[in-house]
């Protein structure tokens, strides 16, 4: 052997040892497909999954509870009991449906009550006090809840102030509105119902295989529909997602960030004056207080139906399943386990933290 030969073999011997060396890691990456790998990894590309096996389980549950502690006048599993959650929840899921969009972004909307409200106010009052035809004063209304979604939108973006901030303050503003322009007055049922029952339409219901429908259940289940296709199926929905995951990267790849995020906003908006127009049919008349604990109740629906806070990841159907998660353990608790109310409140915590713990422990596995 050479001076020569010596480097060269011992060059060789060193490649053929990192060769080696990167082989047996790609068997050992291989090989770590535990069981909790893999459901990590299923629950990051379907995150639906989650509530809506939650959703099963929590019906069954009180459904055997209801049977254990009441059998002689169990009810909760009839369809005239699930059908009343789904109409109790109609209002919070439409909401839930606004605040995802926002929160898909890594924002947050605290003002979505309110404007749900002065929505439905300024529908109402224009509707009964100033005589006009209620079609346009559903217009009206929807463009106003668009034009507060706006100024949240320009605020966020053109002023540079941090969402939370943003909607902390608008919040009290469009509170504010609606007490002014209400007068702190309600609007009462038999006039709406006299003057502009159109106002009403979505509160009626109809028997469907023994459970009770209403118009604005159906409206619920369409509106997301609608929303998760454009969400899933429109460029515009896929840099709403962009901007969720990195906003640093989708301005880069040519995303204009400013507009799409006013886009959301003002959508978001929108729909929390269509919940208004719901809003009204569900109660029948037309409060400017009503509603007040909406915004932390679709931020509630939309943590447990694996929506990520930290924006990017989430769906539609995930918060419309956490919606009716918070409701079926709201009702299974007062009808089958016939507790205080404060335990339901109670349940609906736990279920908020057991949320975004898995979304921590999702996170961490994409790390």
């Amino acid at each position: 052997m050479t001076d020569n030969d010596a480097p060269t073999k011992t060059i060789s011997d060193f490649e053929a040892t990192l060769k080696t060396a990167d082989m047996a890691v790609a068997s050992f990456a291989e090989d770590d497909k535990s069981f909790a790998h893999l459901m990590r990894s299923f629950l990051r590309n379907y995150p639906t999954a989650i509530p809506a096996l939650v959703l099963i389980i929590s019906v069954l549950v009180f459904g055997l509870i209801d049977v254990y502690l009441n059998a002689d006048r169990a009810n909760f599993m009839t369809p005239n009991t699930l059908s009343t959650v789904l109409k109790q929840v109609t209002v919070v899921g439409i909401v839930a449906i606004a605040q995802t969009i926002v929160i898909l972004t890594a924002g947050i909307d605290l003002s979505v009550a309110a404007i749900l409200v002065l929505s439905s106010v300024i529908m109402g009052k224009l509707s009964v006090d100033v005589g006009l035809p209620p079609e346009i004063a559903v217009l009206v209304g929807l463009a106003f809840g668009a034009l507060m979604g706006c100024i949240n939108g320009l605020l966020v973006t053109v002023v540079k102030l941090p969402p939370f901030i943003v909607t902390l303050g608008t919040l009290s503003i469009y509170t504010a509105l609606k007490l002014w322009y209400s007068g702190s007055q309600s609007v009462r049922g038999a006039d709406i119902k006299e003057q502009a029952p159109l106002l009403l339409w979505f509160g009626e219901a109809f028997n469907f295989g023994g459970a009770t429908l209403t118009y604005g259940g159906i409206a619920m289940i369409v509106l997301a529909f609608v929303v998760w296709y454009i969400l899933t199926k429109t460029a515009w929905g896929r840099h709403v997602h962009a901007i969720g995951d990195d906003p640093d990267a989708a301005m880069l790849a040519g995303i204009q960030t400013n507009r799409v995020l006013i886009g959301v906003y003002t959508f978001a908006g929108a729909i929390c004056a269509f919940g208004g127009w719901i809003a009204i049919g569900r109660v029948g008349s037309i409060s400017p207080i009503g509603f007040e604990t909406a915004n932390l109740d679709s931020i509630t629906a939309v943590v447990i139906g694996g929506t990520s806070l930290f924006g990017g990841r989430g769906s539609i159907p995930g918060s419309v399943l956490g919606a009716l998660i918070v409701g079926v353990f709201s009702t299974g608790l007062s009808v089958a386990a016939r507790v205080d109310d404060y335990w339901q409140t109670f349940a609906a915590g736990c279920l908020v933290l057991v949320a975004v713990a898995l979304d921590q422990w999702l996170r961490r596995a994409s790390k």
